[in-house]
């Protein structure tokens, strides 16, 4: 069947990239003779597309309009799963709705869930493609929104290092990433931060401890101003002493299924002002800086930020507006050549590459040999450093992406 139109959703969360996916799509579609649509409000939209009267064409002149630097999504969003949705006729719905505004095929831009609904409707027979998209970095192959993160997260708390100095602070700053530390990881090198905690590494808050001891207080005597901070950011996934998640669990489940992650900064927060409470040589310290004020400031101040939706807003990297616009316009190629339920992962010299759904969706971790090389340059992860032993290869030919 040849596409003459085709539908545009994006879904789950928004982040840098899906400005640049629907651009790239649109602009594809344009170009091959295709017309494109958005369907507002991700899977939301899907299920009430028969309801609708009409819907935006994204024709030249509209796709102008849309800012591929910017982040969010023209397409709206909603996190819905359509499986949940309390219908049994939910998927002759969909299709209905399909059939009304003529749309042949999707091109779905989400992460984890988003990619799950895709499979679940290519499995009902609709045809539609998948350009990833997770600010969390935790799909098999890049996905879009995981650079734009980073440099938000290095941005905020590079900045925030101002007013830690200027107040002697120990800062934690807890970001989103759910149970990978890509983003904590990631963000925190890039800021400079001197601590990185993430899901994948039990935290020994005793050697923290001591690494913040040895670096902050250092700081400060050096200084010929006493002035020092320590940053630590830390992945809102990370487990508490026992192993469990860090849930508020005043908080119903989400429309995906998913308990609200909270308390991971304040948890380590506490567990250092117990560390810090515990300690004489703090007070000793204090007090052969001058800094000493009884009943008043007899410790440094330790505050924890969690930033939340700061680092998914804003603008969209370089890098992820490129990336963006490629998989966009890759989605809608495989949707023309007939391939179908499936994410794309690029296009590299020449190439539309793409990879099964459920392949992709599997869940990536951080790579524990990038820990080691990054403990050896100081970062502290809450562990004993581990050995760092590199291998060495030389390489020929294409060069990898760098997030490969």
């Amino acid at each position: 069947m040849r596409m003459k139109k085709i539908g545009v959703i994006t879904g789950g969360g928004d982040c840098g990239g899906l400005n640049a996916v629907i651009k790239g799509a649109a602009l594809t579609a344009n170009q091959k003779g295709v017309r494109a649509y958005v369907i507002p409000n991700g899977y939301a939209g899907v299920y009430n597309l028969v309801d609708m009267d009409r819907l935006v064409e994204l024709t030249p002149s509209r796709v102008d309009e849309v800012n591929a630097a910017l982040a969010g999504s023209e397409a709206g969003h909603s996190r819905v799963k359509v499986s949940k949705i309390k219908d049994d006729a939910k998927y002759d719905r969909i299709k209905q709705g399909l059939a009304k505004f003529d749309l042949d095929g999707l091109v779905i831009s989400g992460g984890d869930d988003t990619s799950g609904v895709m499979v679940d409707l290519a499995d009902h027979g609709i045809a539609c493609v998948h350009a990833p998209k997770t600010m969390d970095m935790d799909l098999m192959p890049y996905s879009v929104g995981g650079d734009s993160t980073v440099e938000r997260i290095r941005e905020l708390c590079r900045d925030l290092m101002t007013t830690g100095r200027s107040h002697n602070r120990i800062l934690v700053v807890e970001v989103f990433g759910r149970y990978a530390g890509h983003t904590a990881f990631r963000g925190g090198v890039a800021a400079g931060a001197d601590a990185c905690l993430i899901p994948e590494i039990a935290v020994d808050f005793g050697i923290l401890w001591k690494h913040i001891k040895s670096r902050y207080f250092r700081r400060i005597v050096e200084s010929d101003i006493n002035a020092g901070t320590y940053m630590i950011v830390v992945a809102e996934g990370l487990k508490d002493a026992s192993g469990r998640d860090l849930i508020d669990e005043s908080i119903p489940l989400d429309p995906e299924g998913h308990p609200k992650l909270a308390g991971a900064g304040k948890y380590v927060r506490q567990e250092l002002e117990k560390k810090m409470k515990g300690d004489p040589e703090v007070a000793a310290f204090m007090k052969a800086q001058h800094m000493y004020v009884p009943g008043v400031y007899e410790a440094p101040e330790i505050r924890h930020l969690v930033p939340e939706h700061l680092v998914r807003c804003g603008f969209t990297s370089a890098y992820d507006v490129k990336f963006g616009l490629e998989v966009g316009s890759g989605a809608v190629l495989c949707l023309l050549q007939g391939i179908t339920g499936v994410t794309v992962t690029g296009i590299r010299c020449g190439n539309v590459q793409y990879m099964n759904t459920a392949e992709a969706r599997k869940q990536r971790f951080v790579d524990m040999r990038e820990v080691g090389l990054y403990e050896q340059l100081g970062f502290c992860f809450g562990r004993e450093p581990a050995a760092y032993a590199p291998t060495f290869e030389e390489v020929s030919g294409a060069i990898p992406r760098i997030y490969e």
